[in-house]
Order: structure tokens, then C-alpha cells, then sequence
């Protein structure tokens, strides 16, 4: 039997963040990971504070090798408004810009990167029992030739984001408060992209804020194209080998023929449902981290944030932990990190019922209040000097009924969802 100190599960960000930083201070890390890289995955446009995470974690000079697209900002539009948000005008002293990644390339640098610095990276091994205690981990997987093999090590930390493995295995999930969405995307050929398309997200909102489409510029010259809303009306747009989204991306108002005549590099591909929770995130010998502890929406572009802060987090903690400290999983770990996902939760929750866009699309926005968006836009969401983060289950309503009364707009809350969808 293999005897380790940690075993990560997964080798996606949350993955190789935690296991290079535990690597960097002595300690026999083993990742299992399920699928071979590189793999496909979405969640391809980083925000600025993700950078911090990965810099800290030593991972950071090696994807600047790879030279992905800059993103400096983000983009919002509904129709002819618009409204920009450029992370040097944010309020949190942080990063001022990121990457725009293909996540198989991203992936598989961070992943090298951590098996150069001594961890032990097994792919096509698959997790099948896990048993935990207060000091010692029993762990059976398979190998790439079927075999079980049986591991021990001190401490488990799971990232093995979608997969969910300690969640399954110890029943930790919890159903999402959101309404069911799904999401529907692809990577296009883009030949007529502008100069102003060619760097940053573009976020369209349409069918009443219920549905949105982003456009997500590589720096090959292809952009991810993904819809997302409610799961029926995804599932409809991916029928017949998804002409329905094709239909919309080659006819899409505010895309302005900009996909109208371009190939897919690949068929349309759809996600159902994946938002989720937990009803914990740690245990004696484990934590959980990434999207193994929680996924709220696209929307914001916040699961890598989180894999990596997370992935951090769980490591720094395993460190202390491993070093005969006492620590306070529930407080230090799980309370933290679900403050950065309530944030979020917020901004989710005010972006499909309207108040997020009534604030950016509003006549006049105040400077002050956009860079402290902006600063939570950019992932620093944990920065409670800010007043969108310390107030943000009641300042985006506050603000948007402020708005609406100033220029005599109608509250969406109020409003039927409309009967007609985009074609």
C-alpha cells in the first residue's frame, strides 16, 4: 500500500493550486485524476484575482508561456445599451487583468507545471471508496488497467469539481436555490471580429433577462459562443444537432452578422442543471474545494476564481494542519469561502431579476458605485471595505428602486415573463 501525505482529486485548477503549493513545502502529494488531459471544459474567461492564487501557488510564469488572450475587462450589452467595465478602474488595490484561456491548454499547462514540482499526477485513475478519520485516510481507486489499488495518506482534499466525488460517496449534496439552468456553447471561427471584440467577454442579455449569450475572443482567432437560461429552452435549442443555438448565433441582433457565415470548430455541446451544493464542505481527514463545494452560474465567470482561492485555501489549512496546529475548519475554511459564494449569489440572483441591469444600463451610473462593481467583477469579492461586497444582499435592490423611481422605469419583479422567445 502507497503511503502519501495528501491525495487531491482532480487535476483542474482547484486541483494543481493545492497540490503545488503543498508540494512547495515538502510534502508527498498525489493527484487522481479521472479523465486524460487535455480535456475539454468551459468556464474559459478567468477573473483578475484568480492571477494572486495562481502567483502564490507558483503556477503562474508557466501560463503566461502560453500566451492566451488578455482580458482587461468585461462587457455587458441589452439591445443598443451597453456598458463597459475595465479592471484598472476598480476600486480593490488588485490585478488589473487576466486571460481569456481555451481550458484544455490551461488545464494541461497547470498540471505539468505541478507534476514538475514532485507531485505525483496518476490520469484515467478513478476514485472508488474513501474512508476518513482524524488521522489517517483510506483511499481505493482504479487504474488505467482496472485495477484497485489501496493509498493511505494524512489528509484528502477533494477538487474534482463536476465529478463531486467525496459529495457522492459521503452524500454531502444539496439542491441548488436557482431555478434550473442549462447552457449550450461551442468555439466559432471569427474572421469579421472588431477590434473592440477582440479582447474582453461580451455578456448579451436578452428574452427579458431570462436567457444570455456571451462571446469569449482566443487569441487563435476562434470565440467561445455558449447561451444560457432555463433548461427547456436548452434543451430545444441543442435538438438536431443544435440548429436552434446556430439558428440564434448566425441571427443574433447585437452580434451584427458577426458569426452569420463562420464554421464551429466543434458541435454544439450542452450542460444541463449544474448548479449545486453542499451541506458541508469539510470533515475529519477532507475538504472540499472548487466546484466540489458549490456552483451558482456562469454568469459572472466565477469558477475558476473560486477552484483556485478555494484550492488555496484547503492547502494553506492542510499545511497548518499537518503541521500539529488546531485548526478551525468550519471558520477559517468553510465560512470564508461561502461568503465569497454568497456574494456572488447576490449578483446572480440580481443580474436574472433585473436589478444588476438596471444599474449598469441605468442613464447615468455613479463612478464611485461602478469601480466598486467592477472590483467584484474582477473576483474580490472577500474585500469587505468595499460596500457592494459588505452590503451585497441588499445594496443591488436599494440601488435598482432607486433608479427606477429617478427615470420612471418599471420594477421587472412585477412584470410577466414574457410569452415569446428569441428564434
Amino acid at each position: 500500500m502507497q503511503e502519501i501525505d495528501v491525495l487531491v482529486i482532480g487535476a483542474g485548477p482547484a486541483g494543481t493550486v493545492a497540490a503545488s503549493y503543498l508540494a512547495g513545502k515538502g510534502y508527498r502529494v498525489t493527484i487522481l485524476e479521472k479523465e486524460t488531459f487535455p480535456r475539454f471544459q468551459i468556464g474559459e474567461s478567468l477573473l483578475p484575482c484568480c492571477m494572486e492564487h495562481l502567483q502564490e501557488a507558483g503556477l503562474l510564469e508557466a501560463i503566461k508561456k502560453l500566451d492566451f488572450q488578455k482580458k482587461t475587462g468585461a462587457a455587458f450589452m441589452r439591445g443598443s445599451q451597453r456598458c463597459e467595465f475595465y479592471f484598472t478602474e476598480q476600486y480593490t488595490n488588485g490585478w488589473s487583468w487576466t486571460w481569456q484561456v481555451k481550458r484544455a491548454d490551461f488545464d494541461l499547462a497547470l498540471a505539468l507545471e505541478t507534476e514538475r514540482k514532485g507531485v505525483q499526477l496518476l490520469f484515467n485513475c478513478s476514485v472508488e471508496t474513501v474512508s476518513c478519520s482524524e488521522k489517517r485516510q483510506h483511499i481505493q481507486y482504479r487504474n488505467p488497467d482496472n485495477q484497485l489499488i489501496d493509498l493511505e495518506a494524512q489528509f484528502v482534499i477533494d477538487a474534482s469539481g463536476y465529478g463531486r466525488v467525496l459529495p457522492r460517496l459521503f452524500n454531502l449534496s444539496r439542491p441548488s436555490s436557482f431555478v434550473p439552468r442549462g447552457a449550450i456553447f461551442s468555439h466559432l471561427q471569427d474572421p469579421h471580429r472588431s477590434t473592440a471584440e477582440s479582447q474582453n467577454i461580451f455578456v448579451h442579455a436578452f428574452n427579458d433577462n431570462e436567457a444570455w449569450l456571451w462571446a469569449i475572443p482566443f487569441s487563435d482567432g476562434t470565440t467561445s459562443v455558449g447561451i444560457v437560461s432555463e433548461q427547456e429552452y436548452i434543451r430545444s435549442l441543442s435538438a438536431d444537432q443544435g440548429t436552434g443555438y446556430w439558428s440564434i448565433i448566425r441571427n443574433f441582433p447585437d452580434l451584427q452578422g458577426r458569426f452569420s457565415d463562420v464554421d464551429m470548430v466543434f458541435e454544439p455541446k450542452a450542460i444541463l442543471g449544474y448548479s449545486v451544493g453542499v451541506t458541508r464542505m469539510w470533515g475529519p481527514g477532507f475538504v472540499l474545494a472548487g466546484n466540489s463545494t458549490e456552483f451558482l452560474d456562469p454568469i459572472f465567470s466565477s469558477g475558476v476564481t473560486f477552484a483556485t482561492s478555494s484550492g488555496l485555501r484547503a492547502a494553506k489549512l492542510t499545511h497548518r494542519q499537518l503541521q500539529g496546529e488546531n485548526v478551525d475548519w468550519q471558520k477559517d475554511y468553510e465560512e470564508v469561502i461561502q461568503d465569497g459564494i454568497d456574494v456572488f449569489r447576490s449578483y446572480v440572483t440580481g443580474w436574472y431579476n433585473g436589478d444588476f441591469q438596471t444599474i449598469v444600463f441605468a442613464k447615468e451610473i455613479d463612478q464611485g458605485f461602478k469601480q466598486q462593481i467592477c472590483s467584484v467583477l474582477a473576483g474580490y469579492v472577500w474585500d469587505q471595505s468595499n460596500p457592494f461586497v459588505k452590503k451585497h444582499d441588499t445594496i443591488l435592490a436599494t440601488l435598482a428602486k432607486v433608479i427606477r423611481i429617478k427615470e420612471r422605469m418599471p420594477d421587472p419583479s412585477n412584470s410577466p415573463k414574457p410569452s415569446d422567445r428569441l428564434q
